[in-house]
């Protein structure tokens, strides 16, 4: 009977435990905006939050459609981009900015990618091994993540929806981790990599 007294004990206080995580998340998650509800501001741009907060806080996510974006303000400007990395869906929320050859990059926390806050391209170190003496210099790989309008109004900020008629990279991972809907942050077990 003892036994069984532990044991109903053991899972309620696992049952607590798992409210108070899963409250904590949800607490951690209550600054951002989404277009389930959300206002709706000129011209059907969505809200995603005030000026001020963004500016206090240097970043945020929201939704758009159910698309998760990155908001961040760095050196005075606004730039939105995908929240989810083009190359393995990493979490550019959690990357460090750092300045690449006179650019603002977000910097992957998975695999170190770096991508301009600004144009949304991915950069890389090379060199042309044609060079008499090769030094390794910062390259574009091209457009790789879909970058988001931003628009300031009343000290609103609000994104235009998404042009999805050109296609980028992070499309892939912004798809995949909408409909999974509100997915780790950590990075995926080989179970989701093979589906």
């Amino acid at each position: 009977m003892l036994d069984f007294i532990f044991l109903s004990l053991h899972y309620v206080l696992c049952f607590l435990i798992s409210i108070a995580i899963w409250r904590g998340a949800k607490a951690v998650d209550s600054h951002s905006s989404s277009t389930g509800g959300a206002e709706m501001g000129p011209d059907g741009l969505v809200f995603i939050g005030k000026e001020e907060d963004i500016k206090k806080s240097q970043r945020i996510t929201a939704k758009i459609d159910g698309r998760e974006i990155v908001v961040f303000y760095h050196e005075g400007k606004f730039h939105a981009l995908d929240s989810r990395c083009y190359h393995e869906g990493g979490p550019l929320c959690n990357g460090e900015i750092e300045d690449i050859d006179g650019q603002a990059c977000i910097v992957c926390p998975w695999h170190k990618f770096k991508i301009t806050l600004e144009t949304g391209e991915g950069l890389y170190e090379g060199i042309n091994p044609l060079e008499p003496s090769p030094t390794p210099k910062w390259q574009s790989k091209g457009v790789k993540q879909r970058i988001h309008k931003l628009t300031i109004d009343n000290g609103n900020i609000y994104a235009s929806p998404p042009d999805l008629s050109v296609n980028f990279d992070s499309d892939y991972y912004a798809e995949k981790y909408k409909k999974g809907g509100e997915l780790a942050i950590g990075k995926p077990s080989n179970l989701e990599g093979t589906e």
